[in-house]
């Protein structure tokens, strides 16, 4: 893809410049000079039929499924709820095999994937799982545990990068072949973090924002991976430093980063462009939170569940926005 190859040429610089990732940034030092995207204005849609937060979302076709997390009182669930956005009707989906929060998910071919997430006892898991049609399959474990990561899926592959381990934030990328069922390792992100975003287009694996820690450990870290080279490219800083968010790729090329969490919530929703290699503003999300689904369907974002306020608070909130530009 041309795009691809002119984007990857631009970034050289940002290789040379190293890694620099940012502190949590105070609400009146962030930025206030991006461009704005055109885009529409933020719609909000039906309520899900739970609150929840720290889930996991993903598209298939015009149906999000949204997975696990946790409830008010702090249960871990294995509740699963579908939007049909072309109805806008929620409905109840299969119940996950087991309690998970903090999981990620991809959809390939129809197929609704999770993988790993924190067990009911605050320890991770190394299960995945798969929606194939009403009912959840176990496929092969991932080669070890992983929680609070990001998967992102490029082709038939997935890319299970950042997060937390047993021994703490991942060194390794984990890397599942959904035609074999079998996984293999790759190097992960060259700036280790958990509570991140990811998204893939072009055929790249790029990671977004995240945290070391606690809240005061929000990163600006913004990557990309190639899997035909096996290498990773520091790309331009994301704005706002931020944990707890949120990311996905629009058809039109597009990275867009929502939501997130440190003293506040976040409601910034920025976006990258990858022809430019350029980061613009959306508008911000009318219900700023953490622990959010981010999914886009061609150039429809929607933003699904997630916590109002820093740490254990849930939502049922479901908001979309259309953010322009020509699919490619």
């Amino acid at each position: 893809m041309r795009v691809r190859y002119a984007l990857l040429a631009l970034l050289t610089v940002f290789v040379a410049s190293g890694c620099t990732g940012g502190d949590d940034e105070p609400a009146a030092d962030r930025p206030t000079d991006l461009p704005t995207v055109a885009a529409g204005a933020w719609r909000t849609l039906a309520a899900a039929p739970s609150q929840r937060t720290e889930v996991a979302a993903a598209a298939m076709g015009g149906r999000i499924v949204v997975t696990g997390g946790y409830r008010a009182d702090g249960a871990t669930v294995s509740t699963v709820e579908i939007l049909d956005t072309a109805t806008g009707r929620w409905e109840a989906g299969p119940s996950l095999p087991l309690p998970v929060n903090h999981a990620m998910s991809v959809a390939i071919d129809n197929r609704v994937y999770v993988f790993g997430g924190y067990l009911p006892e605050n320890r991770p898991t190394d299960t995945t799982f798969v929606l194939d049609g009403a009912e959840w399959r176990r496929l092969a474990p991932m080669p070890r545990p992983r929680a609070a990561a990001t998967a992102v899926a490029a082709g038939g592959t997935v890319y299970v990068a950042g997060g937390i381990g047993p021994s703490g934030l991942a060194a390794e990328m984990l890397v599942y072949d959904t035609a074999t069922d079998r996984w293999t390792t790759a190097p992960g992100p060259p700036t280790r973090r958990e509570h991140l975003g990811g998204a893939g287009f072009g055929g790249l694996v790029y990671t977004v924002g995240g945290r070391t820690g606690g809240l005061d450990t929000n990163l600006a870290a913004f990557e990309a991976y190639d899997p035909r080279s096996g290498a990773w490219t520091r790309l331009p800083d994301l704005p706002t430093p931020r944990g707890g968010l949120a990311a996905t790729a629009t058809c039109a090329g597009q990275i867009v980063a929502v939501g997130g969490e440190a003293r506040a919530t976040f409601g910034e929703a920025e976006v990258f462009d990858i022809g430019t290699a350029t980061w613009k503003a959306l508008p911000p999300l009318p219900t700023p939170r953490h622990g959010l689904g981010i999914v886009a369907i061609r150039n429809t974002i929607y933003a699904l569940a997630g916590g109002p306020e820093p740490g254990l608070h849930v939502a049922d909130t479901t908001e979309a926005i259309e953010t322009g530009g020509v699919c490619q």
